[in-house]
């Protein structure tokens, strides 16, 4: 069986892309399926006895059942909390895709399915000239935007709509993680959602930030197993 790959993006950083990762992996396992991870470039990860460790790496490869060593999990790895570039560039290494996508590959050879989780938002610099737009379509396989529902999530959900069709990514749906407990006329800001991205989000992900841990999107992985591009 050729594994499939969903690349998961979102509007901003801190909108919950992690929480929805590790959710939709849980939902895929739940279903049979062996599920691998990859967090394919991280910064603001910690120094451990066995080496630098991203706490969103650390969690999407508890959440999977396919064993890994971590640097197949991560294996760019930064340790200040900054964008990518100036980590990798601080660190005289340089993101290369085509590693990432071999990476990609080989995980896929034991596995039925793939989630990768990019870091930040969709344009996030990996690069002097990359961004993780550009990481997504080099994997070849089809994007899930997390939407941090918030002020301004009308404008970041549209600008990263357009700025993944534009790429030539396939955009398989959109979810709706309510970060913000405090906003206010959330059902309204739902409604012009669903209508200014052309369809319901997939599923709602409500603010929880003690259940996190537990969080499955069964019924979201069911409607995915299918849909994703081979690779």
């Amino acid at each position: 069986m050729t594994a499939k790959g969903i690349f998961i993006t979102g509007t901003d950083t801190g909108v919950g892309k992690t929480v929805v990762a590790c959710a939709l992996v849980r939902g895929l396992t739940s279903l049979g399926l062996r599920v691998a991870v990859m967090k394919p470039v991280a910064s603001g990860s910690e120094r451990t006895m066995q080496g630098l460790r991203n706490p969103d790496a650390v969690a999407l490869a508890e959440a999977s059942n396919v064993p890994t060593r971590y640097a197949e999990v991560n294996p760019y790895c930064f340790e200040p909390p900054v964008s990518p570039h100036i980590a990798a560039n601080d660190a005289g290494i340089r993101v290369d895709t085509d590693v990432i996508r071999r990476g990609l590959v080989a995980l896929g050879r034991h596995a039925d399915w793939v989630v990768v989780e990019g870091a930040g938002g969709w344009l996030a610099p990996i690069s002097d000239r990359q961004t993780m737009a550009d990481l997504a379509w080099a994997l070849g396989i089809p994007a899930l935007m997390v939407v941090g529902v918030k002020l301004g999530c009308l404008n970041h959900a549209q600008l990263t709509q357009l700025a993944i069709e534009a790429r030539g990514v396939k955009l398989t749906g959109w979810i709706a993680n309510h970060a913000d407990p405090s906003m206010t006329r959330v059902e309204e800001n739902l409604v012009a959602l669903e209508r200014l991205l052309g369809e319901p989000p997939l599923a709602h992900v409500a603010f929880s930030p003690g259940e996190t841990s537990s969080l499955t999107l069964k019924k979201t992985a069911a409607r995915l197993v299918g849909s994703g591009l081979s690779f």
